[in-house]
Parts: structure tokens; C-alpha cells; sequence
């Protein structure tokens, strides 16, 4: 009897499970490469996100496919969300001592993320849709597509700023504070948090649980405040 490897090839990558398998195994293999070297540019999700592109290029499959075999990773997502209430929650003493100190960074640092990277923008002669969409770029891709459409940008092109804006961050983002002598673990988790929103945040629980915790904080009141105020100045000042 001879295999018909074609079919049983067609059989795997067809599966519902391999855009799953694909997925974390090469997130868990370029994690692993990236903590054996250190090397700022193998920064897991960036690298991993190559990899996947690279294997659904190579085996001919649909991104329409791949998505619908990994919608329970979506749904996760959410749980995974909430979870950041944990490290929230453990240092929440030292929440309340820096609530001026953090009120002040969110207000100023928000401001400062949201309107550099437009500001840049608009000095290269980008297009208005093309400045809205890039406004909502330091929050989570789920609010970043949300207000890009109600301010007149593209929430798909909205959700690959916010990627690139993450993965830029979780690169360049630690040793620039260091450089800095920026060594405070709050300072650092609330800079990670609001410029790279969830890829800081997950670089920022690597480096200690309070800077996490500042981290998730700061990736949180970002996201509210870019919901609630950024439509509403965009409605009175553009």
C-alpha cells in the first residue's frame, strides 16, 4: 500500500489544531532563543509573528483559515486581560503611596505618546486619515480599532501602528531607561505600560512583579482615557 503523503500533508496543516500548534510553538521557541541570547532584536512576538507569516506562506494557507483555527486564543485573550488584575492587586499599597507621582505620568506621558508619533506624522505630510489612525497607537489594538473608526482612521491599519508601536517599545524600551538611569521599577513599569501598551506590560512582568504591576496599571488608564478623551479632542480641536 503506498502513503499518499500529499493527503496526509493536506490532512495536518488543514487541521483545526495546527494554527494553534504553529503559534505557540513558535512563540515558545523564539522565547526560549531569546532568553538564552539576550539579543534585544529576537524580541519573541515580533519573531514569532515572522515565523508564523512564514509557515502559512510556505503551506499555501489562508489567513481566513489560520484565524478561525485559533479563535479560542482570542477568546483568551480576555482572561489573560483580567489576569493583570493579580499583579495589581499584590502591590496596591504601593499604588496608593505613588498616586500623585502615577496620575501626573498618565496625564503627561499620554498626552506626550499619543501626540509625538502624530506630530511626526503630520511633518512628513501624512494624509489626515492616516494621522487618526496612527492617534490611538499606544493603547491595546481592541480600543485602538474602536476609536480609529469613530475619529476617521482605519481600524485595521490602527491595529498594525499598535503592533509595531509595542514591538518597538519592547525592544528599544528597557535599555533606553537604563541609559536614562531610569532604575525605579514603577517608573519603569508606568513607561513600558503606556508607550507599548501589552507587549510592554509582558516585557515589564520579566523584569519584577511591581514592575508589572505598574506596568499593567498604566497599560489600563491609558486605554480608558484614550477611549474617553481622545474622540471627544479630536471632536473639538481637528
Amino acid at each position: 500500500m503506498t502513503l499518499d503523503w500529499s493527503g496526509a500533508w493536506d490532512s495536518v496543516i488543514h487541521h483545526p489544531l495546527f494554527g494553534i500548534a504553529i503559534t505557540l510553538g513558535a512563540y515558545q521557541l523564539m522565547l526560549a532563543v531569546y532568553e538564552k541570547t539576550r539579543l534585544i532584536f529576537l524580541q519573541p512576538v515580533l519573531i514569532s509573528m515572522l515565523a508564523v507569516i512564514s509557515i502559512l506562506v510556505s503551506c499555501g494557507l489562508s489567513y481566513a483559515e489560520y484565524r478561525k483555527s485559533t479563535e479560542i486564543l482570542s477568546i483568551l485573550l480576555g482572561p489573560a486581560t483580567v489576569a493583570l488584575a493579580v499583579p495589581l492587586y499584590l502591590n496596591l499599597r504601593r499604588i496608593k503611596q505613588l498616586f500623585w507621582p502615577t496620575f501626573t505620568t498618565l496625564v503627561i506621558g499620554g498626552v506626550l505618546a499619543t501626540a509625538l508619533g502624530v506630530t511626526l506624522g503630520w511633518l512628513f505630510g501624512a494624509e489626515h486619515m492616516i494621522l487618526m489612525t496612527m492617534l490611538p497607537k499606544s493603547v491595546t489594538s481592541p480600543i485602538a480599532m474602536l476609536v480609529a473608526e469613530q475619529i476617521g482612521g482605519v481600524a485595521p491599519l490602527a491595529a498594525v501602528f499598535v503592533l509595531i508601536t509595542g514591538v518597538i517599545g519592547a525592544i528599544f524600551g528597557p535599555g533606553m531607561l537604563s541609559i536614562l538611569g531610569v532604575d525605579n521599577h514603577a517608573a519603569r513599569g508606568m513607561a513600558l505600560g503606556l508607550t507599548a501598551h501589552a507587549v510592554g506590560t509582558s516585557v515589564a512582568l520579566q523584569e519584577s512583579e511591581e514592575c508589572g504591576a505598574f506596568a499593567a496599571l498604566a497599560m489600563s488608564l491609558m486605554g480608558v482615557a484614550t477611549a474617553v478623551f481622545l474622540p471627544l479632542a479630536v471632536s473639538l480641536f481637528v
